[in-house]
């Protein structure tokens, strides 16, 4: 039996999770330890965990930070009331709000300005969707599921559009839009995709690799909305399993009876180290031959938060 691993790519750490975690390092070496985390930073366990070690320290709430410190927003974005919260302990405010997700966050102005009642696409009670929804309170309708789009019941006479979370299955949106679309025709799109570009890209290279493999792997933490659908996209692909990790050591001999060809991938908040690790996981039981499946190239990067370049800027002048 010719036993395989089908490696995707891309896979792992996207530009806005890059930024994110080199923001807080940076902060740590430019303030020194502590500097607070308003939620985690990433969904990823390593991640929180190694930030930890070199002094982050992770709050759920800005009332949770001693008045006049540092804190940095993770990458999901947070409602316009947090960073009046944030005003009024006279906290340092750093932002790594991925700058895909602000787009979303300025679209959600823009329509609410235009009174419009935005059906926003997403699972309740995700960062995300709570800092986006909370740019326009009373004006957002969370959508979660085809269910919540089959259900919704929106205010007669309103200007309706429809925006959605950049970390879920591209496909599910496009069914959620299209029931919204059947129920709703005058619905206006968004200017632009919301369903952020990494997520697309894993989802397309899962989606060639899923109808070859016996098992697929996905290494990401459960609450990684992104890193969760990978794992939901392989099966609906054609793989027969598939299960999330957060570390090699979560990998179970059983799964690897009768297989030959395994999938990996690792969603958009996970380190390489991570994914290294379960290869040689399963190198160690014979699937040593690793072939990389691509789905197309990316090179995006995004610059640092204007707040933090100004004060590396300052410390390089001294």
């Amino acid at each position: 039996m010719a036993k395989r691993v089908l490696l995707a790519a891309p896979r792992g750490y996207c530009a806005g999770v890059d930024r994110a975690v080199i923001t807080v390092e940076k902060a740590l070496a430019l303030y020194g330890a502590p500097v607070y985390v308003r939620k985690q930073i990433v969904h990823n366990k390593h991640v929180v965990a190694t930030l930890e070690a070199r002094g982050a320290i992770f709050v759920d709430e800005t009332d949770e930070v001693p008045e006049g410190k540092t804190v940095v927003f993770s990458a999901h974005g947070v409602a316009p009331i947090v960073h009046e919260e944030a005003a009024a302990r006279n906290l340092k405010t750093i932002d790594a709000t991925c700058p895909l997700v602000t787009k979303v966050h300025n679209e959600v102005k823009r329509f609410a300005a235009e009174d419009a009642e935005i059906l926003l696409i997403g699972h309740h009670g995700h960062e995300e969707v709570e800092g986006t929804a909370g740019e326009a309170i009373g004006q957002v309708r969370v959508i979660d599921g085809l269910d919540g789009a089959r259900k919704v019941v929106p205010t007669p006479g309103k200007k309706l559009i429809w925006l959605s979370q950049t970390t879920l299955s591209v496909d599910e949106t496009l069914d959620a839009v299209a029931i919204l679309k059947e129920r709703f025709p005058e619905i206006q799109d968004p200017p632009s995709d919301d369903i952020c570009y990494a997520t697309q890209n894993r989802q397309e290279a899962i989606k060639a690799i899923a109808p070859q493999a016996d098992l697929v792997l996905v290494v990401g933490s459960t609450n990684s909305s992104n890193s969760v659908r990978l794992v939901e996209v392989a099966k609906e692909y054609g793989t027969p399993n598939a299960y999330l990790l957060d570390f090699a050591a979560e990998a179970k001999e059983e799964w690897l009876v009768g297989v030959e060809t395994i999938g990996v991938t690792s969603g958009a908040s996970v380190p390489e180290i991570l994914v290294s690790d379960l290869l040689t996981w399963l190198a160690e039981r014979g699937f040593g031959d690793v072939e990389t499946i691509t789905a197309m190239e990316e090179s995006l990067l995004f610059s640092l938060p204007p707040e933090l370049r100004k004060d590396m800027k300052a410390a390089e002048a001294k």
